[in-house]
């Protein structure tokens, strides 16, 4: 009888043990009541508990592992949820049709803070923002002229960078004939050719030659076999290296390289790992640093940079650049070189060309 009482003695004591321990599984409305409280947190200026944030994130087309910037948004969530605890999901988007659908979801599963990537959201973004005043918004490449206080717009001098692969690739050209792929034409994929034509040019006057700089656009960020075709008709026509700001488009052009032994530079993440005898160096734009760096303050201090822009470059020191394996393929006499021309443009030594028309100014006044 002893042994029956003490047994039943502590399963009680477990029940009650387990009941305290699920004390935080509050019921809905009081999820609900602690995301509102979250996102008031902002207003006030204190801490955010990393328990109480619940993040969703929008892609644009190409999808969450389209090796390219919606993928880097994506492990920068990763990052933070491992290192916070936040809670993390998403929706992908096919196409334009999609883009509202998706965001309306996460809003109505209850995410308070919503993240979206790529131009093509931004008016929708935006609508989302201003009839949502209560979630949290922030889009990367998109820079708002007015923007709400909840929605913040991340983005990148990605000029700079393209500059840094145009300079290796001008350097190290057999045949003084480069190409750049584009994706969608837009000012923000003009900054990755215009950049990438001025590093290829400042390298063919320190060279004292011209190189030729052949450019094509797919049209969508998607088709992976248009970018594979243009990119092969580049080889074929003489060039021998080919930098891709193309999105998922782009791994067929990462193909080609592989296919024709020639060389391929990646955007956005190290794509070194796609073709590693075949992807020269990557012009890096660390969409998962400046995703994680606006979640880290706001978990931290329960600050948000809502009604702003954020713009990352070389000065920051770690959202864009080149990637960590060119040394894998670029000789470091090179990549020494390179290193002075980082310094050289935080110093305003040299003006990087954001537009056709610089690049073209650039070149005359040389």
């Amino acid at each position: 009888m002893r042994k029956k009482a003490l047994l039943v003695a502590m399963i009680m004591l477990l029940v009650v043990v387990l009941g305290a321990c699920g004390g935080g599984n509050a019921p809905a409305n009081n999820a609900e009541a602690n995301n509102t409280e979250a996102t008031n947190n902002e207003a006030a200026g204190t801490e955010t508990e990393a328990s109480d944030l619940k993040v969703g994130f929008v892609t644009d087309e190409g999808g969450i592992n389209d090796q390219s910037f919606n993928q880097g948004v994506w492990e920068g969530l990763q990052k933070a949820k491992e290192d916070f605890g936040i809670e993390i999901t998403y929706q992908e988007s096919n196409d334009a049709n999609d883009y509202a659908p998706n965001i309306e979801t996460l809003i109505d599963e209850d995410c308070d803070l919503i993240l979206a990537a790529g131009f093509n959201l931004g008016d929708v973004f935006l609508e989302a923002a201003e009839m949502n005043p209560d979630r949290l918004f922030a889009i990367v490449d998109v820079a708002y002229e007015e923007a709400p206080e909840n929605l913040v717009g991340l983005n990148f001098k990605a000029q700079e960078p393209s500059f840094l692969v145009g300079y290796i690739a001008g350097l190290m050209t057999e045949e003084d004939h480069v190409g750049f792929v584009g994706g969608q034409e837009s000012t923000l994929i003009i900054d990755f050719e215009s950049g990438f034509i001025g590093g290829v040019n400042y390298a063919a006057k320190e060279l004292d030659k011209e190189i030729e700089t052949t450019v094509q656009y797919v049209g969508n960020f998607t088709d992976a076999a248009k970018g594979k075709s243009i990119a092969t008709n580049m080889y074929q026509q003489g060039a021998d290296i080919v930098f891709h700001a193309s999105g998922g488009a782009g791994d067929g052009v990462i193909k080609a390289a592989e296919e024709n032994d020639k060389w391929a530079i990646g955007v956005d993440r190290d794509q070194n790992d796609m073709a590693p005898d075949n992807v020269l160096t990557s012009a890096m734009k660390r969409a998962d640093v400046a995703v994680y760096n606006v979640i880290n303050d706001y978990v931290t201090t329960g600050e948000f940079p809502g009604g702003t822009n954020i713009i990352n470059g070389l000065a920051d020191g770690e959202t864009v650049g080149i990637a960590p394996t060119s040394d894998k393929n670029v000789p470091p006499e090179i990549l020494e070189k390179v290193d002075g021309i980082i310094q050289q443009i935080i110093d305003g030594e040299i003006e990087v060309p954001s537009t056709r028309e610089e690049v073209e100014a650039a070149k005359a006044a040389q």
